[in-house]
């Protein structure tokens, strides 16, 4: 059962549908709201099958074995963050106390590939994208941080199978978190490189950023793993932020956990329909100068609620 688990639901299979499906979703909802058409709805699945069709080149000043091996670090750790990360009740797949800090840990992991996957591609424009991501990284990764500092603080708990379950007895309490909800999706927004904040991958700019050189089953497996991480991410807010429907049967939690990421989604495609792409010392000073703040702020409220409720 662990295997099945693993492998097929709600594992590595439902994964790479989910990711697949929720790509034609925001680009959907996103072409509508600039009233386009947008694409079909196996898109997603036709452009995955054709990238992996492709011939695979390296460039020859590359590194070929970090050049190829960065798609599948990126997608494993993806991967790897979601069986912690409890999804339509309060239970993850794996838990264990400070699992939180690890799943964190492990969505950070995917942006560090595409700083070393566009260093070592050894391209101009390569090189670009990959310091505009790893400076992308130091400007919401605090905020990000703090964001899910504060509701692990309230509950006192630093699993996050354990912070679900406190916010599912309390769910007035969860509303308390709402400051931090902006914060975090805001954020995520610079993690998955969306708009505003898809400085790194600026086509206008610098054609693709990190990923200029990439082409063939390489480029699949980093798109593959972006588009897992928009589920990886949306089940970490809905877990921390929406713990709602949590205690309902299986099929109903399984409907209400579609819906939140749904949600989230949505929430990622209207706020890149309305925005412009900023510049990046913009990015950083917009994330320290009100993000970091807003975030602190929620820390401070959440040790002052914590003061008045323990005995």
């Amino acid at each position: 059962m662990a295997i099945f688990n693993i492998l097929v639901f709600p594992g590595i299979l439902f994964l790479v549908a989910a990711g697949l499906w929720f790509e034609f979703v925001d680009r959907r909802m996103y072409a509508r709201m600039q009233n386009r058409q947008g694409p079909p709805w196996f898109q997603p699945l036709a452009d995955f099958i054709k990238l992996l069709a492709k011939e695979t080149i390296i460039p020859e000043d590359a590194n070929p074995r970090l050049f190829a091996a960065m798609p599948v670090l990126a997608l494993t750790a993806t991967i790897c963050a979601f069986f912690y990360i409890p999804l339509w009740n309060t239970t993850a797949l794996f838990s264990f106390q400070g699992d939180a800090i690890v799943v964190m840990y492990l969505l950070t992991i995917p942006t560090m590939t595409f700083f070393l996957a566009g260093w070592y591609s050894t391209s101009l424009y390569s090189t670009l994208g990959a310091v505009r991501s790893l400076t992308q990284l130091f400007a919401y990764e605090i905020p990000l941080f703090m964001a899910v500092l504060a509701p692990a603080m309230l509950a006192n708990d630093w699993s996050l199978a354990g912070i679900t379950k406190f916010y599912a007895a309390h769910p007035l309490l969860a509303l308390l978190n709402l400051p931090a909800f902006c914060v975090a999706m805001v954020t995520l927004l610079g993690k998955l490189e969306k708009v505003p904040f898809d400085i790194p991958e600026a086509e206008t700019e610098i054609v693709a950023g990190a990923f200029t050189e990439y082409a063939g089953r390489h480029l699949a497996l980093f798109r593959l793993a972006i588009d897992i991480e928009v589920i990886v991410a949306g089940s970490l807010v809905a877990a921390i932020f929406l713990p709602f429907g949590l205690t309902l049967p299986w099929w109903l939690g399984i409907i209400i956990y579609l819906l939140k990421i749904t949600l989230v989604v949505a929430l990622i495609a209207i706020m890149r329909t309305i925005m412009a792409r900023l510049r990046i010392e913009q990015m950083v000073n917009f994330c320290w100068k009100f993000l970091a703040p807003a975030a602190l702020a929620q820390l401070m409220i959440n040790l002052v609620v914590k003061g008045f409720l323990q005995p």
